[in-house]
């Protein structure tokens, strides 16, 4: 399982990476492989505020449709455009280029997982 050490991760199977006082979200290598091509990423718009838990948007596929959770809570100051016209960048590289969302953290993450214990939520 591709789980980078340098993130934190959600049990809703989002991760986040922090970068000074912003953060920034998508989905794990484990969520874009349980849920297959991915057709279609709806995400917040710039300017929303996130709370921690809050749904975000959602993420569809050939097989599912599924609920995004914001990990963090904050503003959000990009998204990621390119996922609208080539959403299978999610299942490409979920962690570099299939990034989602950025956001201006308001609090510091609070009850993220590290890789280590995502893998063990994930062979549950």
């Amino acid at each position: 399982m591709n789980n980078p050490t340098n993130l934190l991760y959600a049990e809703s199977h989002e991760w986040v990476r922090v970068e000074g006082d912003e953060a920034v979200l998508g989905i794990t290598d484990h969520a874009q492989h349980s849920l297959g091509d991915i057709t279609y990423v709806e995400l917040p718009a710039v300017g929303d505020t996130l709370a921690s838990g809050q749904e975000m948007g959602v993420v569809e596929s050939v097989k599912a449709a599924s609920d995004l959770y914001s990990p963090v809570q904050g503003e959000v100051v990009a998204v990621n455009e390119a996922l609208n016209d080539t959403p299978e960048l999610v299942n490409q590289s979920p962690y570099e280029q299939g990034w989602m969302v950025r956001v201006k953290l308001s609090a510091q993450p609070d009850g993220l997982l590290s890789a280590a214990d995502y893998e063990k939520v994930c062979q549950e």
